[in-house]
C-alpha cells in the first residue's frame, strides 16, 4: 500500500512540475567554443527555445575534451528540466566511451533522451594555397613527410572520420587534438597541419572565405553544403558511411512529462520553415524524432561507432 502510494505521489509532483514547466531560466551547455558550427547550432535552437518556452534558454559554452567536458558537467546537473544539452550526440555520448579509456560520465545510465533534430556530414580540409586539390594528391603529398605529417581536429566524429580515411589510404598520420576549430585553422594555414577534419556547417564558412579547400565528404552521400565535393566512399577510401546527428539530452531522471514538453517543441522548432532554411544553409538535414526513437538511436550507434573505432584502431586516449 505505501509503495502504491509513493508512486502515485511521485507521479502527482511529476505531472505538477511539468505543468509548471518552466518557471525559471534554462541553461543550454554547449560542447563547444563560442563562435563554432556547433555553437551556431546550439544558439539557434536555443533562441527558438526560449521563444516557445516563454523563459531564457542561456547557453554555456564549456569546450574540451571533445566534448567530454560540457557532457560531464550535464551529468551532474540536476535532472529538473533547466538544465539541457543540444549535441553531436553520436560523438558525444555514443561513441565516447570506445574513444577515451575513462570518462567523468557514464554514457549508457546518466543522461535520458529528448529527441534528435537534425544530421550533417564531415568533411576533409586544406589549405587553399597548397595546391592539392583532390584526395589522391593529399595521399601523395602526406606519403612524402615524415611518418605522413600531422592532421588536426575538435571532436570525436573528425578523429573517426580521419582515422578511417587514413586506415583505407594506408597512412600513419599523427593526430593533433584541439580545444578550439579557430586554432586548428590557425596551425593548418601556417603549416603545421596538413589536413583537417570538421563538419560541413563550420567547413563552408571557411570556404567561403577562400581559406580552406573541401577535398572530400565522410558521409554515405555529398554534403548539401558541397554538392560538387565527392564522398570518401566514391574515391574508393573505404566504406564507411560517418555521418553524425544532433538531438538534446537532459540528466537522468527527468521527469518524463517535462521530456514530452521539450521533446514538442523542439519538433516544432525543426519542422519551422526558417529552421528548415536556417539547417540547410548550415549543412544540415532535418532529423526530427522522440525520446523513444532517441534512445533506441543512442544504443544502436554506440554499436556501430564501437566498431569503427576498432576498425580505425584508434587507441582510446
Amino acid at each position: 500500500m505505501r509503495t502504491v502510494l509513493a508512486l502515485a505521489l511521485s507521479c502527482s509532483a511529476s505531472l505538477a512540475a511539468a505543468q509548471q514547466y518552466p518557471a525559471r531560466d534554462i541553461r543550454s551547455i554547449c560542447n563547444f567554443a563560442p563562435g563554432s558550427g556547433a555553437d551556431i547550432i546550439v544558439r539557434y535552437y536555443s533562441d527558438r527555445l526560449s521563444k516557445l518556452a516563454g523563459r531564457p534558454v542561456i547557453v554555456e559554452n564549456k569546450p574540451g575534451a571533445n566534448g567530454a567536458i560540457a557532457t560531464a558537467e550535464l551529468a551532474r546537473a540536476k535532472p529538473d528540466g533547466y538544465n539541457i544539452m543540444i549535441t553531436p550526440a553520436s560523438s558525444t555520448i555514443a561513441s565516447a566511451p570506445y574513444l577515451f579509456k575513462s570518462l567523468p560520465f557514464n554514457a549508457e545510465t546518466d543522461f535520458a533522451a529528448v529527441t534528435t533534430i537534425a544530421s550533417l556530414s564531415f568533411v576533409l580540409l586544406v589549405d587553399a594555397s597548397r595546391p592539392i586539390k583532390t584526395v589522391d594528391e593529399l595521399v601523395a603529398h602526406l606519403k612524402t613527410r615524415p611518418k605522413h605529417g600531422f592532421y588536426g581536429t575538435s571532436n570525436n566524429t573528425g578523429v573517426i572520420a580521419a582515422e578511417l580515411f587514413k586506415q583505407a589510404a594506408g597512412l600513419t598520420t599523427t593526430y593533433a587534438p584541439y580545444k578550439q576549430n579557430t586554432q586548428a585553422l590557425t596551425d593548418l594555414l601556417q603549416g603545421t597541419l596538413d589536413f583537417i577534419s570538421y563538419d560541413a556547417t563550420w567547413a563552408a564558412g571557411q570556404a567561403q572565405g577562400g581559406r580552406v579547400r573541401v577535398l572530400a565528404a565522410t558521409a554515405a552521400k555529398r554534403s548539401v553544403a558541397f554538392p560538387d565535393v565527392p564522398t570518401l566512399m566514391e574515391l574508393g577510401y573505404g566504406r564507411n558511411d560517418v555521418t553524425p546527428w544532433w538531438g538534446v539530452v537532459v540528466p537522468a531522471g527527468t521527469p518524463k512529462p517535462i521530456i514530452a514538453r521539450l521533446a514538442g517543441w523542439f519538433n516544432q522548432i525543426t519542422a519551422e520553415k526558417d529552421t528548415q532554411t536556417f539547417l540547410a544553409r548550415a549543412a544540415f538535414d532535418p532529423f526530427p524524432g522522440s525520446p523513444a526513437q532517441m534512445a533506441a538511436l543512442l544504443k544502436s550507434d554506440a554499436a556501430r561507432w564501437k566498431g569503427y573505432v576498432e576498425l580505425a584502431k584508434i587507441a582510446p586516449q
